[in-house]
């Protein structure tokens, strides 16, 4: 018995050792590295690969495909796009992908800019919601990878299906009463993540009624946290620095949203994941939603 225990104890310890190793980002040399290793799940989310003249061998060998936009990670509820899929639908989606709890994803992107990095960090926050810390992004995505010499392949891999099962945090997820009692209070954060022109109500997505911000929200525009140039994500000194500008306690309880939950996702990902506040969480249904109803009020700084 004492052995079994012994046996018991540091399997548990290995296990936390492992969990404790897990970082928001990694580089196309761990993937390297770990990419064969049973419990990594390396999960290809770009769109229209087939579409793309990368030769015989579009894929990254040994990983799953998912595209984020068509496979499902986010779907229309209540008439409101782009939001999170019923536990089942989505929990179904992950074990089909034979990705199970004690699987560590690495998330790929192509890495081209902010705005399509950000599936990478909407699935992110995906996983962690659903109560799985094991996941990381590959920083840069397939244009890091790829640059660095990563292994191709002619076709994606054939997943076998697992079971996944979810364990919601719901302190991740914002709802409209959350964003409105926060409002009302005061003491909470909202950080709008859209571009300034967006933001001060100069212009607006389609899929939102009216132009302007919730009241009192700051920016920090999910372009800052990205560069295009180089396909990394910011630094925490560069998360830090933005967040200071606009006047964000490192600690501070925060809600974050955009028009989706698309780039409010890179918001949060920097705020939470690469800053480290984890008082951080994330408005699903952002303008879409809150703008919706016209009794929710709507702050238009640019007077138009």
């Amino acid at each position: 018995m004492r052995i079994a225990s012994l046996a018991f104890t540091l399997s548990v310890l290995a296990s936390s050792a492992l969990a404790a190793e897990i970082s928001p980002l990694v580089d196309t040399a761990w993937v390297k590295a770990n990419a064969g290793d049973e419990n990594v799940v390396i999960l290809d989310i770009r769109d229209k690969i087939a579409e793309t003249e990368l030769g015989d061998k579009p894929y990254i060998e040994g990983a799953v495909v998912a595209p984020y936009a068509s496979a499902g990670w986010r779907t229309e509820v209540g008439g409101i796009p782009g939001m999170l899929p019923p536990l089942e639908q989505i929990t179904k989606l992950i074990g089909d992908l034979g990705i199970d709890n004690d699987d560590h994803v690495v998330i790929v992107p192509w890495g081209t800019d902010s705005t399509e990095f950000g599936g990478a960090t909407r699935i992110y926050w995906t996983f962690k919601y659903l109560g799985h810390d094991e996941v990381s992004i590959l920083d840069g995505g397939w244009r890091q990878y790829d640059a660095a010499g990563g292994a191709r392949s002619a076709e994606a891999a054939k997943p076998v299906p697992a079971t996944f099962k979810a364990e919601p945090q719901d302190e991740l997820l914002a709802t409209t009463e959350e964003v409105a009692a926060a409002l009302k209070a005061g003491s909470t954060k909202l950080i709008d993540g859209r571009p300034v022109e967006q933001y001060e109500g100069k212009a607006k997505s389609p899929v939102v009624r009216a132009n302007g911000t919730i009241p009192g929200s700051i920016n920090i525009e999910h372009s800052k946290l990205y560069s295009q140039d180089h396909a990394l994500f910011a630094r925490p000194e560069t998360v830090k620095a933005l967040s200071e500008a606009v006047g964000l306690a490192a600690d501070k309880e925060n809600i974050t949203f955009c028009n989706t939950g698309h780039w409010a996702s890179v918001t949060w990902f920097a705020l939470s994941e690469v800053l480290g506040n984890k008082n951080t969480s994330m408005y699903d249904g952002s303008m879409a939603e809150w703008a919706a109803d016209p009794a929710r009020p709507i702050e238009n700084k640019s007077g138009t």
